[in-house]
This record gives structure tokens, sequence and C-alpha cells, in this order.
């Protein structure tokens, strides 16, 4: 037989086989040294010779002299690849024998912690007997019947024996001060020694401290605890939102940097290569990565045996039945560590889904969970109690108050403005639009996305009234006082803003809309103001370099414009002391979010919130209901109960109340209204007096709120739809409607214009008519998206859920993606992938919705393929910042609309498929454009040299003329 020849430079050498039994910086965990005196053909494996046979002569030894033909070298080059073939497969049974033995030994460990968790637990109440109990495994029995005698014989063995010293033995940690540890603020240290609790009693946990209070930097310190106190190196799994996987990746650079990290994000190509070169071979002690790189991902992270599970912002896996939550779920782990600042965000249930991904052996049935604690005949006050015992060994939970006493309360004031005459005249236009669904006229053509398409429409003129086209006077577009005078919250805005600056304070101004920050930013230029920017199209580069330059010591920057969801998470912003809510967002836990950017451990000054308030509008209504929702979940996180008859959308009643309270008093207005009743020049004491009168409502709000428990919240939400003006509309729900404006409408039957539905009524023979069909749900009405159009990104996402819930609907199965057979597997993985997200589609909530509506405004809709051709060729022709000469090439588009298009391409153009040909056109056409520039600049010269240039000026023509030889090569080709 012939001997096999390896080489050492091929994937399939020896020499790579051992990268699984060590980290990068050469050190060996204690399970992988286990593992390699378990497996002793690995190192045997290892220490094999280079160019070796495996007859083990020398590859010197044998030489063509024994074979000189040419066939012996193709023989050896077969017997190579076979080779090959056999050691990749030798190495991958290697590596699945030894992940193997890691899940084996993985098993164990975890069945003796169930033991010492359920023994430890059952000490603690003996609720949890009644969860564990529930479960249905044989196995979980056995171990609780061992216990109870176990329990019994040490009950008995402590009979007649005097207590010594306390009633437990048991040893205590004591606090480590060293290193690092020393470097933590007292309330951080505190939250590393509770956590590192849960190692020692075999626990996971919830890390649910306020937001500001180190949650990062304390699960690192507890990571770091696990591998120098414990000898726990890893693998660890820590799933972060994508926005801060650079962020975890620094702090853990600072604090720990002998931990090897490796951060699983990037492109295909890039994820493959990190795939292949460390995480396969377990080059890492910890692996970061993001939500969506888990779902794609899943098939190589399951296989681990992961030490540690940790999830940041763990409130994305509260909905039990998302791919998220489902997947993770399968993944092998010893322990799990969550981590979120709102553990309880609606009800029980997303409570105990957290629960179930810790312990599913505990917690396992969320009938019985939910049943215990919303049992309505028990005592409230039981019942609180029975939760806190239950909460109390798994969630650690601290506030600012609690750790840091020199932090000053916010302090929130709701300012009530008035409209512009020009928002008034938008208001009423708005309500005439759509008239019969403001008067509550029940139709068919009436639905609840209507009505939240005209809440919308409202909440925008409330905003600005610059928000329509055609609002803005001109052309020419000027930015100009009437940017201010025509929003009477622009108005006070630009008054508070002078006075805030005087006082040395600094400012961040919050809105849902990115838009509105369009507007914002040309008011700052307008006054003069320095400025900073983030919103959900800026990029990850200059996210950062705005928030340090803002937080530089010396820095010029009076203002930080942001959007309520992009801004409100991961920001540290305490040089700034006031921030303004430029308008409210439905869920009440966004807004104090975003308050607690400069509200955080840090901020030296008092915080002073200001919220704007459109008086006698919708805005009303919504900061009424956003009270109501934030006193529910007060009353949730203190009572620990679940409400479920407590409904958190809104329906078809609420919204038509929002929509109608204030509208008899807009009818009836003619000019502006509230302080702008006056006119724009208003004075000092005038803004004192609106800030007296918004402290005073603002007190008023609250007060109001505080008095009222879950039983009159409930009542409240189903009563109060029907109130309006002081008056209970209840018995008169069909004609809600005061008769604010009775425009005549002609009736006429419905008409349709198909031709085909024509000729088939047309020519009918009166035959019998077929059976009708059953009707199927209506497809969601969705705007077509393309990446010119520059919408963004969570439009498609919400897009795409709201068609998975169609396809739930219809009963629509996922079909097999196009592809070889190679990547049969990957394919049958995204088409179960594609499949799970319908089976577990929900339709959009109404914050969902709102947000989908004000998303489907930013981008640039009116944009066609044919303009962004024309928009390419034109900026190649006659360059990329000659906006008016591009426009002549746009014809549908004046020059402000390429310049607004212009700085959003080439911002992201990245996005658009394709995108190096466009700019290459671009490029080329610049290049062309340059270089006939020169040429007219060298012959403007060179006449410039004579007087009479058509007479003084000779050309030569050599081709045609003298040069015989020129003339013929250049006839040749002809």
């Amino acid at each position: 037989m012939a001997p096999s020849l390896s080489h050492p430079s091929r994937s399939e050498s020896p020499s790579k086989v051992d990268i699984p039994m060590a980290d990068a910086n050469g050190h060996t965990s204690k399970t992988m040294e286990g593992a390699r005196d378990e497996d002793h053909s690995m190192m045997d494996y290892q220490d094999t010779p280079d160019y070796t046979y495996s007859d083990g002569k020398s590859n010197l030894c044998q030489d063509s002299d024994t074979n000189p033909n040419t066939t012996a070298s193709s023989i050896a080059g077969d017997t190579v690849q076979q080779d090959g073939r056999k050691r990749r497969s030798e190495a991958f049974q290697l590596r699945k024998s030894v992940l193997g033995r890691k899940h084996g030994r993985l098993d164990e460990s975890k069945e003796d912690d169930s033991i010492r968790r359920f023994r430890y637990l059952l000490g603690l109440t003996d609720l949890f007997r009644h969860f564990i109990e529930t479960n249905p495994n044989p196995r979980i029995k056995e171990i609780m019947a061992e216990i109870d005698r176990q329990n019994e014989m040490e009950a008995g063995a402590r009979k007649g024996l005097t207590r010594k010293g306390g009633a437990s033995g048991e040893r205590r940690r004591r606090t480590e001060q060293e290193e690092d540890a020393e470097l933590l603020k007292d309330e951080k240290r505190g939250g590393q020694a509770e956590t590192s609790r849960f190692t020692r009693m075999a626990f996971p946990g919830i890390l649910a401290d306020e937001m500001g209070l180190g949650k990062t930097l304390q699960t690192i310190a507890f990571l770091g605890y696990l591998r120098h106190i414990c000898g726990i190196t890893g693998p660890h799994l820590i799933t972060v939102p994508k926005s801060t996987l650079d962020n975890w990746h620094r702090e853990f650079s600072k604090w720990t940097p002998d931990v090897n990290v490796l951060v699983l994000q990037g492109a295909k190509d890039d994820r493959h290569k990190l795939i292949n070169e460390r995480l396969v071979d377990e080059k890492f002690d910890v692996c970061i990565t993001s939500y969506e790189m888990v779902l794609r991902e899943k098939s190589h992270l399951k296989k681990f045996a992961w030490e540690y599970i940790v999830i940041d912002e763990a409130h994305r896996i509260k909905n039990e039945e998302s791919s998220l939550a489902q997947i993770i779920r399968v993944f092998h782990s010893r322990n799990r560590l969550l981590i979120t600042g709102t553990p309880l965000q609606n009800n029980l249930h997303e409570l105990w889904a957290l629960l179930n991904f810790l312990l599913p052996d505990v917690f396992g049935d969320s009938d019985a969970f939910d049943q215990w604690f919303s049992n309505q005949e028990a005592d409230q006050d039981t019942v609180v109690q029975q939760l806190h015992r239950v909460l109390r060994p798994f969630l650690l939970r601290r506030v600012k108050g609690d750790v840091e006493k020199s932090l000053l309360p916010k302090k929130e004031m709701n300012l009530y403005v008035g409209m512009s005459d020009m928002q008034v005249k938008w208001y009423q236009k708005i309500l005439e639009k759509d008239i019969d669904a403001v008067n509550g006229a029940q139709g068919k053509r009436e639905s609840k996305t209507r009505l939240l398409n005209i809440v919308m429409q409202l909440r925008k003129c409330c905003n600005h009234p610059y928000l329509f086209e055609g609002a803005e006077p001109g052309p020419p577009y000027t930015t100009d006082e009437h940017l201010i005078d025509n929003a009477g919250k622009m108005v006070i805005l630009d008054k508070i803003l002078k006075r805030m600056k005087n006082q040395g304070s600094r400012v961040l101004i919050f809105s849902q809309m990115s838009r509105v920050l369009d507007i914002l930013e040309d008011y700052c230029v307008f006054r003069e103001h320095q400025y900073c920017r983030i919103d959900g199209s800026t990029a990850h580069e200059d996210r950062i370099a705005a928030i340090d330059e803002y937080n530089r010591p010396g820095s010029e920057k009076f203002i930080f414009l942001l959007t309520t969801r992009a801004g409100g998470l991961g920001i540290n912003l305490t040089s700034a002391d006031i921030v303004i809510l430029y308008d409210s967002d439905w869920n009440p836990q966004a807004d104090l979010q975003a308050m607690d950017r400069a509200h955080r451990i840090g901020q030296t000054k008092q915080v002073v919130v200001f919220r704007f308030v459109t008086e006698n509008a919708i805005e009303e209504k919504v900061l009424e209901r956003a009270a109501q929702k934030l006193r529910l979940d007060q009353l949730v996180i203190q009572q620990g109960r679940a409400q479920q008859q407590v409904k958190n959308a809104a329906s078809k009643d609420e919204l038509l109340s929002m929509i109608q309270h204030g509208a008899a008093s807009v009818f009836n207005t003619k000019g502006p209204t509230g302080a702008l009743a006056k006119g724009n020049d208003i004075s000092e004491d005038d803004i004192d007096e609106i800030l007296r009168k918004g402290e005073e409502r603002t007190a008023e709000l609250n007060k109001k709120y505080e008095k009222l428990g879950i039983d009159d919240l409930q009542k409240f939400t189903s009563d109060n739809a029907y109130e309006w003006n002081g008056e209970d509309f209840t018995n008169r729900k069909k004609d809600i409607a005061i008769n604010w404006i009775n425009p005549a409408k002609r009736e006429r039957k419905e008409q349709s214009y198909s031709m085909d539905q024509y000729y088939r009524q047309a020519l009918a023979t009166g035959g019998r008519t077929a059976d009708p069909k059953p009707k199927v749900p209506r497809a969601p009405k969705q705007i077509a998206i393309h990446d010119w159009q520059f919408f963004p990104p969570k439009l498609q996402e919400l897009q795409e859920k709201e068609t998975a819930y169609f396809h739930k609907e219809i009963g629509y199965k996922a079909v097999l993606p196009d592809g070889p057979d190679e990547e049969l597997s990957d394919r049958e993985a995204e088409r179960e992938l594609e499949q799970q997200e319908i089976d577990n589609a929900v339709p959009l909530t109404e914050e969902e919705q709102e947000e989908k509506a004000a998303l489907s405004e930013e981008g640039f809709g009116n944009w066609n393929r044919r303009d962004f051709q024309q928009f390419i060729n034109g900026s190649a022709k006659f360059g990329r910042t000659n906006y008016n000469e591009i426009a002549t090439e746009v014809d549908s588009k004046d020059p402000e609309e390429i310049k607004e298009y212009a700085k959003v391409f080439w911002k992201r153009y990245t996005e658009i498929q394709d995108y190096p040909k466009h700019i290459r056109v671009i490029e080329q056409g610049e290049e062309k454009m340059r270089k006939m520039n020169h040429q007219r600049k060298m012959l403007r010269k060179k006449m410039e040299m004579y007087r009479v240039p058509l007479q003084q000026l000779k050309v030569n023509y050599t081709v045609s003329t003298t040069n015989k030889k020129a003339w013929r090569r250049w006839r040749g080709p002809l």
C-alpha cells in the first residue's frame, strides 16, 4: 500500500487539530485539560512530525528514482487528496467527541446544580414546591423524593444538638478589595458581590438595576470573578443589542484585558472567517454577539456547552413564543444571567417568561404561575409577600436613589402651549378631510387604522405645520422667523432656550419624528446654536463621535437633537441638565429612558424636564393615556399582580375620544390659541406664567392618578372613553359628534371600473352563480420600499412582521429557497426559521402601528426609479453638488428636493444594491468633466496669447497631410 503524505500548510494539517484545546493566549482551560487527559490519541496526533509517511519513512527517502514516470506524481496527488479527506474526517470526529464529552459533563453538573437549587429553594418557602411539582419529568420527582428523605434524616440527626454560634454553619465569602474591584463604585461592587452569590448557589439570576447603575460593568466583574476566583474561564455567550457591541468590547478590554473576547458580527464572509478560525476551534473565552446573529448562526452556537449565557436588554425574550426566545432556549449552558432595567413592563406573564428561561425545571407551567398570583380571593398583602419570596433568590433590583444619595431628583413639568394661526387651519383641514370618522359615523370604510392615521396627522400638526407638503411658504424657501412663528412649540422653545443658554445650561431635545429634527436643525443654524444630532439613520461611528464631542470638557455644543427611540438607549449625556420632550411617546417607559440620558449617576446638577403639550388638542389625551399606563405599570411592579383585563392598546372609541378632544374649540377658533393669542411677542413674564401654570397642571395630573388603584384605573379606562367636555355620551354613541361641521354630501353607490367585471356582468346569461367563496383576510396595506428611497430600516422590519401575521392568518407555509444541493441543510434551516416566524407572528401593537405610520413619512417615497437614475446621470454630468443643474435632469424635482436627497444619498449610498456601479458612473462623469474643463482652460490660455487668434493661431494637421506613414496607420483599421 502506498504511504500517505500530509503537508502542514493544508487545512487538514494535524497542527490545527489541537486548537479547540487552548485559547488564543496559549492558556489551557480546566475543562480542556480534562479533555486532553481523556483522549491521548490527540496528543499523539499532534506530535506527529511534518512531512512523514504512514510507514514512518522520511519524505527525503522516497525519490523519483523509484518511479520516474509522471504517472507516479498523479498517483501521489490522489493519495494526498485521499489522505486530506481522511484527516479532515478524523479532525471532525475528534472535535465531535470532545464536544460530546463536554455536553456529558455539563449534563452531570446541571443535575447536581438542580439538586442544590431545589434544596435551597425549598428551605426558603414551600411556594417553590408548588411550581416544581407541576413538572412532569419523572427524574424531577425522584430528586424531590430524595431531597425529602435527606431532610427527614437531617432533621432527626439535629434533635438534641445544641446550637453554637449561628443557626447555620454556612460559610460566607468575604468581600474582595483587590485590583480592579477596588476601582468600582460602591453600588457596582455591591452588585458584583450579589451576582457572585448566584454562582455559589448554582443559581441563574436577573440583574435588574435601574438604568445608570453600571449593569455592564457588574457583569464583566462577575465573569472576572468566575475566571480568577472560581477557575471558570468559559466559554461564555453574551447576547446584546447591536448598538452596544463595541461598548461591551471596550469595557472588557478596559477591566479584564486577559479575557479573550470574540465579537461575532459583520457581513457573511467576515462571519464565515471568524467562525472557521476562532469560533469552531474555541479560540475565545467570551463570545459577544447580537440578537440577529443568534438567529443566523444558531447552527454553530448551539453546539457549544456554555458556562454562562448572558442576555442584555432581556425584555427582548419576554414573549416566550418569539423566535429569539425559542432558539436561545435550546442552547446548552450551565447557568444563565439576564440583564434588564425593566423586568416587568406589562404583566406578570412576561416575568414568568424570564424565569422560565432561567429555570425551566422550576417554572415550567405558565398557567400555574399566573393562577397562583392572580387569585382574586387572596389577600393583596399576602400575594405581594409571596411574590417577593419567589423573586428574592433570582432578582437584584436597585434604584439610583438607594445607591447615590447625592443625585438630586429630576423635576418634571408639562408646558401647555397654544397653536399658531397656521396650525389651527391645518388642524381644521385634517378633521374636515375625514369628517365622517371624526363624527363617529359607523360605516364599512371606517376602521381603527383610519383613526390611527388621523391621530398621526393631528400629532404632526401639533408639532409643526411644515411637516405637511405645501405648508411652508415658498419658493423661494428661506430659513427665517416664520419657522418659529408658525408653530406654538417653536415659539416657547425659542424663549426657553435663550433663558437656558444665559444660565449656562445644556439641553437635550427629544422628538419621535426625525423630520421634526430636520426643522429643529434649521432652527439651530438660524439661531446659531451649536448642536449635535442622532436619529435612526445615524451611522454607529457618527453616533459615537457626536456623543464624545458633546461630552468633551469645554465643548461648545449647546443642544443635542435626538429621536426618542434611537437616542433613548445606551447613551450617557450627564453633561446636560435640561431635557425637552418636544412630543410624548405612547409608551411612557420610552420617555423615562430618554430622561435618564441626563438624570443618571455622575450628574452634578438638578435635571429639569420640560414636556411640550399642545393645549386643547389631541396631545392632552395622549399624555393622559401615557400617565394612566405609567401608573398601571407602577402598581403592577409594586403589587406584583397582573390584570389581564387592562388593555394596553387603545380601542376605536378611545381613539375617537382623543380625536374629538378640543375639536369643537378648534372649529370655533379664529387665529392663534393659548399664549399665542396675544401674538408671538411673548415676554419673560409670559414665560414665567406659562412655567407656573405648567407646574400646577402637572401636579394636578399626578395627583389625579396617584389616588387611583388598579380597579379604579380599570373602571377609568372603560368609562372615561365616553366622557367629553364634562358630558357623558355612553348612551349617545351613535350621535357622539356635536355637529361641529356638517358639509353636504352626495349619496352615491360605489362604482367598479374593472373591465373584466363589466363584461362579466354585461354578458351574463342568468345562469346559476357559483357558491360564494369564503372571505380571506385582507392583505395589509404596505408601501413598496426600494433601497434608493432610504426609508428607515425599522419600517422594513415592521412590514415584515405585519406580513408574517397575515401569512399566519391565511395558513401560508414557507417554501424551500432555491439553491444548490450542497446547501440543502442551510436552505432547510432558512425555511424552518421562516415558518417559525410565521407561526409565532403577532399583530402590530398600537405603538408599532404609530411608529410605522411615522416611519413611512421619513423616506423619499415620491422618488421612483426613473428619478433615481436621472439623479445619478445628472450628478455624473454636472457634478454631485451642482443641484440646480441636476434639477434640470430630474424633471420632477426642484433644486431643494435634489439637495435634500443628495444629502441623504451621500451618507447612506452603501445601502443601495450595486452601489459601486452608480458611484463609478458619477466619478467617471466628474473626471470627464474635469478633463474637459482643463482642456477648455488650456485652450483659452493659448488663445489669449494672440491678438487675433483666428488668423495668428496655426494648427498642424500632421496626421492627414505631412506624415503619410501615420496616415496609413490611421487609415489601416478602416
